[in-house]
């Protein structure tokens, strides 16, 4: 038998039902795997080792008892570490929440305790999710386990690595404008944004709520299917939340793509894409046609204001949600003589500089005298974006592009040049604006390392999305390398 870190949910999953391994068991391998390559690869902020054991002796309990266990019992899960998880610190990998335990579980977390999975730990991202790379975060840098000198892409960036560095069998991350997809490109991995609604933000830290999502990162798409079908579905708690029923994703997983019609947006393979990364994605699109799909060009103009467009949305949204870390409820608090010192300290020394330039480009988009020659019209641009891809759907199934522009870029390579630093999600961000489903797909690599294949659905279309994802992914082999870390 192969070491139980390397094995997916699903081979865990049947090892349990057979009862040839226990869930401590996969536990503590998992807990060694990390002693092993954490120091290396940094993808948590907190390992929560006894959690995790205890847990796995609960899945083992039930087991004994001659109950049924569900589909993701005893396989460990690391959760971005803003996702909130009653009893376990959630920090968003910045000083403000550095110490910070919440008092109740995020409804995705709630999910996955019903499911008896195993938390492993929370993983590291840039700071309130702001940045794509994980070299934000207030605490350390992640390193991508393919090459140790690069980085894992953001914000997820710790999600990804955790997974690919086999320190976790599945993993969730939050996605605003590529914060899943981006890092799964660069790290090897299954990374999947759903339909905005689809699954609940309930205690997910806001950035900007709008555009948050949260999403399966997974080794290959069969896992992602099952980690989505734990979370998705309707939540009171959420008034985003979507009242569409969940369909079982995985009756989807079939490899057949025939009469399915691809469209290849002309604007999202023009915009800096590298050479190497336009011929893998180009050779997955082809495959994808020798399956049995169709494909073929199509124009779709606004995306081509997607950029702009996000950061002036995003910012403003978080300025609003940031407004509430003011040193008086919880979280970093530096003592003052007035409160409007103590705010203006707590704030300063809390927040990282990445979240301070957001917060102040927000603030002003917002303010008086600004707001409609900004905002609004962002917001009305935004409104185009997503006609484009209204009009692109009633033609095809399916959109295809790149994830990113390039492959994982060196870690210090563009924290000096903020603007090339943010153009790593131009690929990404018009599918948040958009509110649509998108999956990341390893297909290929440049001088070792990996390049993703983006595919993107129609509103709730996720079936579709992953039929056409696993039939690529069964066709090929990239899915099954694993980094040496």
């Amino acid at each position: 038998m192969p070491e139980l870190h390397m094995l997916t949910a699903h081979e865990l999953a049947e090892l349990l039902r057979r009862g040839e391994v226990s869930a401590v068991e996969i536990a503590e391998d998992t807990l060694d795997r990390i002693s092993a390559v954490e120091e290396r690869v940094k993808s948590y902020v907190t390992v929560a080792a006894e959690e995790a054991l205890e847990q796995a002796r609960a899945v083992d309990e039930r087991r004994a008892r001659g109950e049924a266990l569900p589909p993701l019992a005893g396989i460990p899960i690391a959760l971005k570490d803003n996702l909130c998880t009653r009893g376990i610190r959630t920090t968003c990998s910045s000083r403000i929440l550095e110490n910070w335990v919440p008092p109740y579980d995020a409804t995705v977390v709630k999910r996955l305790r019903d499911q008896q999975a195993v938390f492993i730990g929370k993983t590291n991202m840039d700071e309130f999710a702001m940045g794509s790379s994980t070299e934000y975060s207030a605490f350390h840098v992640t390193r991508n386990p393919w090459d140790l000198s690069r980085v894992p892409g953001g914000s997820s960036g710790g999600s990804a690595a955790a997974v690919a560095a086999r320190e976790a069998t599945l993993s969730l991350g939050s996605d605003t404008g590529g914060s899943i997809r981006q890092p799964a490109s660069f790290c090897g991995v299954v990374g999947l944004k759903p339909t905005y609604g689809r699954v609940s933000r309930y205690g997910l830290v806001a950035f900007a709520s709008s555009l948050d999502q949260i999403g399966p990162v997974a080794r290959d798409v069969t896992d992602a299917a099952l980690l989505l079908q734990a979370i998705s579905g309707h939540d009171p708690n959420d008034a985003t939340s979507a009242t569409a029923e969940v369909p079982d994703y995985t009756k989807a997983l079939r490899s057949d793509v025939k009469g399915l019609k691809l469209g290849v947006p002309r604007e999202l393979w023009t915009q800096g894409v590298d050479p190497a990364v336009n011929a893998a994605v180009r050779a997955a699109v082809d495959r994808l046609v020798e399956l049995g799909a169709e494909a073929e060009e199509v124009s779709m103009p606004h995306i081509d204001y997607s950029f702009p467009v996000f950061y002036l949305i995003a910012p403003s949204e978080a300025s609003s949600n940031l407004a509430r870390y003011d040193g008086v409820r919880y979280g970093l608090r530096v003592p003052a003589d007035d409160p409007n010192t103590m705010m203006e300290r707590t704030r300063d020394a809390g927040f990282g500089p990445e979240v301070k330039q957001r917060i102040v480009i927000g603030t002003f988009a917002l303010s008086a005298g600004y707001y409609d020659a900004y905002y609004l019209k962002a917001l009305k641009v935004r409104t185009l974006v997503k006609q484009d891809f209204d009009r692109a759907f009633e033609r095809y199934d399916l959109l295809v592009s790149p994830v990113s522009p390039t492959v994982a870029f060196g870690i210090g390579e563009k924290t000096g040049d903020p603007l090339q630093m943010k153009l790593a999600d131009v690929c990404t961000i018009p599918i948040n604006l958009a509110g649509i489903p998108a999956i990341s797909v390893p297909c290929g690599f440049y001088e070792g390392l990996p390049i993703g294949l983006q595919i993107m659905g129609k509103p709730f279309g996720e079936e579709t999305l992953l039929r056409a994802a696993y039939a690529y992914e069964q066709s090929t082999d990239w899915h099954r390398r694993t980094p040496e870390v």
